[in-house]
């Protein structure tokens, strides 16, 4: 574990040198997993809706909702952590 003495947190770990780098970082998976599951879940909403199937309908619907919003909260929660982690507040813009 290389630890910086300027900065006192893992920058192997927190910086993001290249786009696509935020997706090394393993801590992210489930979030990342539960939005997935919840576009697959959407596909089932709407066949169910377009075949009248209403109950499945509901269900799936209510299921995608619990997908979407526990999966974009756990990525912005560990969004949230990395921020810290580097000292900086969740609204800080750096780069471009």
């Amino acid at each position: 574990m290389t630890v910086t003495r300027a900065y006192g947190w893992n920058q192997r770990q927190l910086v993001r040198g290249h786009a696509g780098e935020a997706m090394a970082d393993e801590g992210g998976y489930p979030g990342f997993v539960m939005i997935g599951a919840g576009i697959a879940v959407l596909g089932m909403f709407l066949v169910a809706l377009g075949y009248g199937f209403a109950g499945w309908a509901v269900v799936s619907g209510i299921v995608f909702g619990i997908l979407m919003v526990g999966g974009l909260g756990y990525v912005l929660l560990r969004h949230r952590k990395v921020k810290h982690d580097e000292g900086r507040d969740l609204t800080d813009q750096v780069g471009h």
